[in-house]
């Protein structure tokens, strides 16, 4: 029978993701089959299994970090935001539909079968499960219907560590209120406490550490330092949004309200010479290199957003002079016009941006698959990717076909990657693409060559053997900063019935 434990935090973004996947590395170096899982995840970053089935990339990343093939039973429920009231929600990797949250709130507990089939599946491979919980565990309006914190932590009997996260400050408060709002049995779970990224001397906490274990009754087991990483973030809190560096390679990525696997683009961010800006508004977006619009959760809203707010009119301005590049629903904005027959999104149809030669319907039914072959011969920008490898992954709802004349032609469209007669305009349905090989180094060195620079050779390295750099640097600092003793001490077996 696995061994469990869990990690939750005091609010969203606390570092429950970064602890549970270094906590995965950790306990893999140390020679044990380790597995993650979080039993429901709201992100509008996905992943799609070897099978088809999709789960929340969080726990892809701590597959990764543990050293094994991402299974959707990591991840059993995924939440996937369409609007400020509701969600697409996911079951065991396929569609269940659309809810409320008042509804979802109400249906939930209906999903315990599944969250307890998928935990089995775990135990039946691994020694260890790390679990990561979501939010908080004190959110005293959600405790009654909890399936992903303590809740959970009762169905499978797991210890618990509480994640606080000093960098927003009021850390000793977020930590203790957490403890004072649990109840007897649940406090009882937890068997010690993190304060997360913390800047400076750790020792200037001492005497708050002292009295915030005088009154919780519980051990800090660590104070870990705030740690520079290049991993995938569980969902749109991510901090990346908020970075402004200024490079010789100007990337800007349009941010807007449904963004989706924005992870798309990290790839780019571990070239010295780039910048990856998340760009809100016609200001922000300036001249840049290259313009990626990513993926959506709701493409009709999406663009619609942007054309009230003057984004789409410069972009299709820029898009004379630079390369623009869609990928998902960036691709479908990017076409003739969009429809919407079942009511997918908004209903009705939308003018698209007019700068490819497609259109798209949107559909019930979500394409769900892994991907992989050669890049069609492309222009301008593009050129350099001709013939070479690529491989990732298509999940959207819709079909996108050739249009001309107001017409769609009938057939699908085959090619990678799509573009038109203006050969700065590129589209793509494949997540992933960019990771692959020299596919990012041979777009970047395009970019270098056409501003008359060169990028210095030897400053990017292959994407999986620089995540398995950064799982290992996670790794090592958590080792230096936890109780490590302490926590295999937690460990116990599950009691799941």
């Amino acid at each position: 029978m696995a061994k469990v434990i869990m990690v939750q935090g005091t609010m969203s973004n606390a570092g429950k993701s970064l602890i549970a996947a270094g906590l995965c590395r950790i306990m893999k170096q140390d020679g044990y089959r380790v597995a993650p899982f979080k039993s429901q995840n709201m992100a509008l970053n996905s992943f799609i299994t070897k099978e088809g089935l999709e789960m929340g990339r969080a726990q892809v990343m701590q597959a990764e970090a543990a050293g094994i093939e991402p299974m959707v039973c990591m991840n059993p429920i995924l939440l996937k935001p369409t609007n400020h009231t509701g969600s697409q929600v996911i079951v065991n990797g396929e569609v269940l539909g659309n809810m409320t949250a008042r509804d979802y709130f109400s249906y939930k507990k209906q999903l315990i079968p599944d969250i307890k089939k998928a935990f089995r599946k775990l135990e039946q491979m691994a020694d260890i499960i790390v679990i990561e919980g979501a939010g908080s565990p004190a959110e005293i309006n959600l405790k009654e219907q909890d399936i992903v914190n303590m809740g959970l932590a009762a169905l499978v009997d797991a210890p618990v560590i509480l994640v606080g996260d000093v960098d927003r400050g009021g850390v000793f408060a977020q930590l203790l209120g957490t403890l004072m709002l649990l109840e007897k049995e649940e406090k009882e779970r937890v068997k010690g406490l993190i304060i997360n990224k913390f800047r400076g001397d750790a020792s200037i906490l001492d005497s708050g550490i002292v009295m915030l274990e005088q009154r919780g009754k519980i051990p800090v087991i660590g104070v870990v330092p705030y740690m520079e990483l290049s991993l995938e973030d569980e969902d749109s809190l991510t901090e990346r949004f908020d970075k402004k560096n200024a490079a010789c390679i100007d990337l800007a990525v349009i941010r807007y309200p449904r963004i989706s696997n924005f992870t798309d683009f990290h790839v780019f961010e571990q070239i010295k010479e780039v910048s990856v800006r998340y760009v809100t508004s016609v200001e922000q977006l300036h001249h840049p290199d290259l313009i990626l619009l990513p993926g959506s959760k709701n493409t009709m809203g999406d663009l619609k957003w942007m054309r009230q707010n003057g984004l789409e009119s410069a972009i299709k301005r820029l898009a004379e002079q630079i390369p623009v590049c869609g990928i998902c629903g960036g691709y479908q904005m990017l076409g003739q016009w969009i429809s919407d027959p079942a009511g997918v999104e908004e209903g009705g149809m939308m003018r698209g941006m007019e700068l490819l030669p497609v259109a798209t319907e949107l559909k019930d039914n979500k394409v769900r698959s892994q991907v992989k072959g050669c890049f069609n011969e492309l222009e301008g920008l593009f050129s350099c990717l001709s013939g070479l490898e690529y491989c990732g992954y298509e999940i959207h709802m819709g079909q996108t076909k050739w249009a001309e004349n107001g017409e769609t032609v009938q057939g699908c469209i085959k090619e990678a990657v799509v573009s038109g007669n203006n050969k700065n305009i590129y589209g793509t349905y494949i997540h992933g693409i960019f990771d692959k090989g020299t596919v990012a180094t041979s777009i970047i060195n395009g970019l270098a060559e056409k501003k008359g620079i060169k990028i210095e050779d030897g400053m990017f390295e292959d994407d999986q053997s620089f995540k398995e750099k950064q799982y290992d640097k996670l790794a090592d600092t958590l080792r230096r900063y936890l109780n490590m003793e302490e926590i295999y001490g937690m460990l116990r077996e599950t009691h799941l019935e």
